[in-house]
């Protein structure tokens, strides 16, 4: 910011009087602004969704389902069938308006049942995906900042890992650990986190020659600190991506686990085994297998969309 600065010299020549004025220009330096560069980006970020229809409206998507995952039982119409509870007299009944989407083999509303299973098809993938990034994340930005002998180490056992297909890996390690939904939710955590390791390993070998980690060095901070404090926060962004779009195919491998009854057991509502109850009365009941297949279909759409618009967001491409 500039000011104008004006100073009155009186001078005296002989008899003669005169004042000279001078004026000069000095510059004040201006308040710096609070709004770090992460603000601004994420304002860019939410900018941009609002912008987007197909992002805006997949946002509002999974707000919704995870919204009716927590409140499961004071949304659903019948929430102790949707909590397994049998109704003899409504058994196979068709959509109505006693029964929305209809009723199951047992007399059980599918509406309460897919309510109600939101819960595990939601909220168990979102724990999934958080503990993979958290064990897979600091691998991975630990391996390339040290390199050497830790990075071998740990990228060995990591390739050891993506070398099987994913599903394929979880459903042998469920077999292993046997039925249920917290054996499902370690397995799919055992096959899913290398890949954050890779991400944050590619991000942290470019930081590392990078002159704040080298002034951070130099001051004598610890290479813990460097990692978490430097590194770590550097690779938020695509592990961001990755992380929504792993989500949708997360939980696709839930409900695969629970259709081949790795996952939720009976009577428990879940919605691949919803749809693996209802496969056998596809020609005739359709309702029984067709609602809980849209309600995946619809939120891992949601979640595609939405991390393809990240990705789009934070590709460094979009700049040039």
């Amino acid at each position: 910011m500039k000011v104008a600065v004006r100073q009155d010299l009186s001078c005296a020549l002989g008899k003669l009087k005169f004042v000279v004025r001078i004026e000069k220009t000095m510059t004040i330096p201006a308040v710096p602004s609070l709004e770090t560069e992460s603000t601004r980006t994420w304002r860019y970020v939410i900018a941009v969704v609002a912008r987007d229809p197909l992002s805006l409206a997949s946002v509002i998507i999974i707000t919704v389902f995870i919204l009716m995952a927590v409140f499961a039982n004071q949304v659903a119409p019948y929430p102790e069938e949707g909590a397994g509870r049998t109704n003899a007299g409504n058994t196979l009944a068709a959509p109505s308006s006693h029964n929305i989407f209809g009723a199951d083999k047992l007399g059980r509303d599918i509406l309460s049942r897919v309510i109600v299973g939101a819960r595990p098809a939601l909220i168990i993938p979102i724990f999934v995906v958080a503990l993979a990034v958290l064990i897979g994340a600091p691998l991975g930005a630990l391996a390339g900042y040290k390199g050497g002998w830790i990075d071998e180490i740990i990228m060995r056992i990591t390739d050891l890992f993506l070398a099987f297909p994913s599903l394929l890996l979880a459903m042998a390690i469920a077999f292993a650990l046997g039925r249920g939904l917290d054996k499902a939710a370690i397995a799919l955590i055992i096959s899913w986190w290398p890949w954050y390791t890779r991400i944050a390993r590619g991000v942290a070998v470019g930081l590392r020659e990078r002159y704040f980690v080298e002034a951070a060095q130099a001051s004598g901070v610890s290479d813990a600190v460097i990692v978490f404090r430097h590194i770590l926060p550097n690779t938020i962004s695509p592990i961001l991506v990755q992380a929504t779009v792993d989500m949708g195919t997360v939980i696709l491998a839930m409900g695969g686990l629970a259709f081949l009854g790795l996952g939720t057991q009976p009577p428990a509502p879940d919605w691949g085994l919803m749809v693996s109850d209802g496969r056998t009365y596809m020609l005739n009941q359709w309702w029984i297998a067709t609602f809980p297949g849209m309600a995946i279909f619809i939120v891992v759409l949601a979640f595609n969309l939405l991390g393809d618009t990240l990705r789009d967001i934070f590709d460094p491409r979009q700049y040039r």
